[in-house]
């Protein structure tokens, strides 16, 4: 994640003067001088096993990692190199994995402490790793600094790039505790190499080290930072080697998706907001979706409904499933079984056959067989039976069919959906399995309980296009409000992390909301 920016340094200019010296030289912590403390860092990491001296800790437990405290011997050295660290520029970084600020690439820089703990990173410690784990670490130097400060979080990742064989975190932190966050958690694994749960969680310490292999099982985030006054200020960057073997990716199972119930327009009258069943309306709100491919319907249930689903979203007994792994995704999802009635009547409104009809009034898209095709379709269609003559319709079905749907072949709209809570720490994350299995598909949210909830507490759905950062659209959490969205094959989602913000506000304030998220497919 380092960021490739063009160095900003400045030259001497003017007439020839002599260049005064600034070179700096750094001692590294014993332990990795001695050549017994090498032999048995290296004997245990081989077998898996514990190893401590002095201030070097071995722990193979999620995964090999090696903790260094005091590793820079000279206190003034280390705290000259934080003070060169803070006057850099630093750039903010925010996607769905991650939000902190960022160093430009620490490569060139010429600050003499900067350089000289560069060069001892990547010159006489790289070489005591490499023979520690017995591999030839590369000469390459990727290396930045990061700036973690209130809600900053760095999300479940496990670091696997082509090329990175070991990574590395130096602390230069305040005095830390546990409840400030910016904790360094590690994942045990599943069965399918996927991450179950933390496990261990190192606390940031002035002048430590901390390294690990950049394996398929090492999973492991920077926790939430918590603490308002601190910042959470490190060195980090990766070895470069050869990589450990990777098993085949874990395919998780396809969603399962169902068509329509089979309930007619009185559920809408019953539910739904009459503005939105005026035909006259719903042609407007058409024209301004297929212009846009999104649209948000405010007060789309009628007032005594929402607040009845929403009052039983919050009071009752539902059972509430956590979602996961955390590479891929962090909330609750409620149990169907357990949805109180009126949840269980909005649940079937939103999958029944007068709504995917009315959805298609709303979109253009043909959701229903009742939907009328458009010019294209039609035009298409008129050229197919042309060519095929009375071989089109051989039946009276066949005949019938092709009547009530402009000649069409017909094809079965689906649908999949859940009922979410999001609370703080929630979010979901982009994966290259969504990015394979990306469809043309129509979104829809509809949020409950999120009076005054805040943007920038997060819990917004973002949409990007794929490999990219920039946001294409942000469809933030609001009251009774249903969000409608289009997206192709290169459009990928996904809802920001749930921050500390959310859960220190006023009582009269919401901390939790949930909604109802369904995706319909034509």
């Amino acid at each position: 994640m380092s960021s490739k920016r063009p160095q900003n340094e400045s030259g001497e200019t003017g007439g020839k003067k002599k260049k005064r010296s600034s070179k700096e030289t750094v001692e590294l912590c014993g332990a990795v001088e001695e050549e017994e403390v090498k032999r048995a860092v290296k004997e245990a990491w081989r077998s898996r096993v514990h190893y401590s001296k002095g201030d070097l800790q071995l722990d193979c437990h999620p995964f090999p990692h090696c903790i260094i405290k005091n590793f820079l011997r000279s206190q003034t050295f280390v705290e000259s190199l934080q003070r060169e660290l803070l006057e850099l520029n630093f750039n903010e970084k925010s996607n769905d994995l991650y939000k902190f600020k960022q160093s430009d690439d620490l490569k060139k820089r010429k600050e003499p402490h900067i350089a000289a703990v560069r060069g001892a990173l990547f010159g006489r410690f790289r070489s005591w790793l490499g023979d520690v784990l017995g591999v030839e670490l590369e000469p390459t130097v990727d290396i930045s600094c990061a700036k973690y400060e209130y809600t900053d979080v760095l999300l479940c990742h496990d670091d696997e790039l082509e090329g990175r064989r070991v990574a590395f975190i130096l602390y230069l932190v305040p005095p830390w505790q546990s409840s400030d966050g910016g904790t360094l958690d590690l994942y045990s694994t599943d069965s399918n190499f996927q991450p179950e749960r933390i496990v261990k969680s190192l606390v940031p310490s002035w002048n430590t080290l901390v390294l690990f292999e950049v394996s398929p099982v090492s999973f492991h985030q920077v926790s939430e930072v918590l603490s308002r006054d601190k910042c959470r200020l490190s060195l980090s960057g990766w070895f470069h080697g050869p990589s450990l073997e990777r098993p085949p990716r874990f395919k998780e199972p396809s969603i399962v998706k169902h068509p329509h119930l089979p309930r007619d327009e009185a559920v809408l009258f019953e539910w739904i907001n009459p503005l939105y069943l005026d035909i006259s309306h719903q042609e407007q709100i058409q024209t301004e979706f297929e212009d846009s491919s999104e649209i948000q319907l405010k007060d789309f249930l009628k007032e005594e409904k929402f607040r009845e689903v929403r009052e039983a979203l919050r009071q009752s007994r539902i059972e509430w499933m956590k979602r996961g792994p955390a590479n891929k995704r962090c909330y609750e999802s409620a149990s169907l079984d357990s949805l109180p009635e009126c949840v269980n009547e909005c649940w079937e409104l939103l999958r029944s056959e007068a709504f995917f009809l009315l959805l298609s009034n709303f979109t253009g898209l043909h959701l229903h067989y009742l939907c009328p095709a458009d010019e294209e379709d039609e035009e298409t269609e008129k050229k197919h039976d042309n060519e095929e003559g009375e071989v089109a319709g051989t039946s009276a079905e066949s005949s019938t069919a092709g009547a009530s749907n402009g000649g069409k072949k017909l094809s079965t709209p689906v649908c999949c959906g859940e009922v979410r809570r999001w609370s703080h720490g929630s979010y979901t994350l982009l994966h290259d399995a969504e990015a394979a299995q990306a469809e043309y598909a129509l979104d829809l949210i509809l949020p409950f309980g999120c009076t005054d909830w805040q943007t920038e507490f997060g819990g917004s759905t973002c949409y990007v296009a794929n490999e990219e950062d920039e946001e294409l659209l942000t469809v933030y959490p609001e009251e009774n409000s249903l969000a409608l969205v289009y997206r192709d094959k290169e459009t990928l989602k996904f809802v920001k992390h749930v921050n500390h913000r959310s859960s220190h506000v006023d009582s009269s304030t919401c901390r939790e909301f949930y909604d109802f998220s369904f995706v319909y497919y034509e």
